[in-house]
């Protein structure tokens, strides 16, 4: 009979999702934080190309990836406008994973409808990088933390427990007898436009006679994929989010398009 074996603290994973970007050495220096107080840590880039300030689409980038993580991973996201504000540095632990970043709803989209074991407040200054500045706390404070972390430190040393977070609202979608409005959440690096249309959304919808309007963009049917069309043909699919996806056959509906995060995405279909 397997039994499962607990992660040695040497082995757990960290990963990193922020939106420093590759330009300056904020990435690299967070990464020398975590090896100076644990040379053996094993460190992840999940992301770096978080739009610039944007809380949701690195709590959707995390939503959708920590899955394929395995137990006991450290997560660590710094996307952080608030840097330098009274909100709260914070380490979570739930479902026997860890997160670590600032209190501004980052995590709220992972952890929906999970009960975290526990929410602690990072104020213990052993756990810290000397006194931190008002600017780059993934230096100061969450990355070592994570390293520390890593290394064994149990979460309630880390600081004060405290009973909630801040939570992100996803956009709404409407629906009515031959109408559903959405609209654009997400557009990754390849242009293409997620909306907040999820999958099961269309259950019991004629797929091929649905009719998905962006803008003056107007796509008839959903495809299974994006080599269902020509070149330069636009086609709406089912992305590996589960949600539905606005995309252009080799090339960037974004650029194309000049649509953006919160335009709308309005659905038709008849009986």
């Amino acid at each position: 009979m397997l039994r499962w074996q607990p992660i040695p603290p040497l082995q757990m994973l960290i990963t990193l999702t922020t939106d420093f970007g590759y330009h300056d050495a904020f990435v690299g220096i967070m990464k020398g934080v975590i090896f100076a107080i644990n040379p053996q840590a094993r460190v992840i880039d999940l992301s770096h190309g978080v739009p610039a300030q944007d809380i949701m689409a690195g709590a959707l980038t995390l939503r959708h990836a920590i899955g394929y993580f395995p137990r006991g991973t450290i997560h660590v996201a710094v996307v952080d406008p608030g840097v330098g504000t009274a909100r709260r540095p914070l380490l979570i632990k739930s479902d026997g994973s860890y997160f670590i970043g600032p209190d501004n709803g980052i995590f709220s989209l992972t952890l929906a409808g999970k009960t975290p074991i526990r929410i602690i407040e990072i104020s213990n200054p052993t756990y810290r990088l000397g006194s931190s500045s008002a600017t780059f706390h993934g230096r100061d404070i969450f990355a070592p933390a994570a390293a520390h972390l890593s290394l064994g430190a149990e979460p309630h040393s880390f600081g004060t427990a405290v009973e909630s977070m801040v939570e992100l609202a996803l956009p709404r979608l409407t629906r009515s007898e031959r109408q559903m409005d959405g609209e654009i959440m997400y557009i990754d690096g390849y242009g293409n436009l997620f909306t907040n249309v999820n999958e099961h959304d269309l259950t019991g919808l004629p797929i091929d006679r649905l009719i998905t309007q962006c803008g003056s963009l107007r796509i008839m049917g959903v495809v299974p994929s994006y080599g269902s069309t020509h070149e330069s043909q636009y086609v709406a699919v089912i992305n590996s989010w589960g949600m539905l996806e606005v995309a252009l056959c080799n090339g960037s509906a974004r650029e194309a398009t000049g649509l953006k995060v919160g335009d709308k995405v309005t659905l038709t279909w008849d009986k």
